[in-house]
């Protein structure tokens, strides 16, 4: 039976003819739905800022962050938590825990997402000083209800990312993102606008907080390390667009570096061995312009 009082199981009022229109007006009806998630998204960016500085404050200090979802929402935080490794070199920091586990990415299962023993369970490995961020449309997946709630009781600090901005649940965690995103074209299905306003408000909360702790220089990457020939010459190039200096410059200075970009980036800025480079980024965190400033101001 369905739920009509969570906002994304209603029937959509400008959706009730969907299936009686010609190919082009149903796209043009789903497009025209989802132009309305972004001003959604907008209106909850000082809630998404604030968790961006309590996980900069976590990892900073050690700990980690911990996402927990099922079905689509867990699907998405799962992709966000793969993509950081390669994009910003960051490994084992953010982490993300599928309802169901490996299996349940590539097919539907059943019943975990009501499962609140295994959110709890799920929750184990989060240690105090960690982040430990939930995710459901419905505000309410009792699977992530039990892991944050096992969190909170380990000394993490919690937040839910929700297409609920009344549930009730929102008031048990530190930082509720709460997005109004309304009913769906076809109800309840919340891989549409629900989906497509969680991806967006992921890529932006991980995306600041790589952006927060120096894993980025200017709009470059620079936290990816020269791991096979193609990425190496992408790396020169970024160090010849960082830099303004000439390819075979940043090339000896990437080899120097050990296929460290960030070593070579501050060795080449800074005018010093990467030896020295990498002891002040180690110093730093890994925060390219905070090294920079440190070799200035020495």
């Amino acid at each position: 039976m369905i739920d009509c009082e969570l906002p994304t199981e209603g029937r959509n009022p400008r959706t009730l003819d969907v299936d009686t229109l010609p190919t082009l007006e149903v796209l043009r009806l789903i497009n025209t739905e989802d132009a309305t998630v972004p001003m959604v998204v907008a209106s909850v960016l000082p809630e998404v800022a604030r968790l961006v500085d309590l996980a900069v404050e976590s990892l900073r200090a050690g700990g980690r962050v911990h996402y927990f979802g099922a079905g689509t929402s867990g699907r998405l935080a799962v992709i966000d938590a793969a993509e950081l490794p390669p994009t910003f070199g960051i490994w084992g920091r953010v982490v993300a825990h599928q309802a169901g586990g490996p299996g349940a990415l590539s097919q539907a299962v059943s019943d975990v997402e009501d499962d609140v023993e295994l959110g709890i369970r799920d929750a184990q490995e989060v240690q105090d000083g960690d982040i430990a961020i939930g995710i459901a449309a419905s505000g309410r997946t009792p699977y992530v209800v039990g892991a944050l709630r096992a969190a909170a009781g380990a000394g993490a600090r919690t937040a839910l990312i929700s297409c609920n901005p009344h549930t009730p649940y929102g008031d048990e965690v530190e930082v509720h993102i709460g997005l109004a995103t309304g009913p769906e074209v076809i109800s309840g299905s919340t891989r549409m606008k629900a989906g497509t306003a969680t991806k967006l408000v992921l890529n932006s909360f991980s995306t600041t907080l790589m952006v927060r702790l120096g894993r980025t220089y200017s709009n470059l990457m620079v936290s990816v390390n020269a791991l096979n020939s193609k990425l190496r010459a992408r790396l020169v190039r970024i160090l010849t667009e960082a830099t303004g200096m000439d390819a075979r410059t940043c090339e000896n200075a990437l080899s120097e570096a050990g296929g460290n970009t960030r070593v070579a980036l501050v060795s080449l800025l800074g005018e010093v061995p990467a030896a020295r480079a990498t002891l002040v980024l180690q110093e730093t965190d890994g925060g390219v312009r905070e090294a920079l400033q440190r070799l200035r101001s020495a």
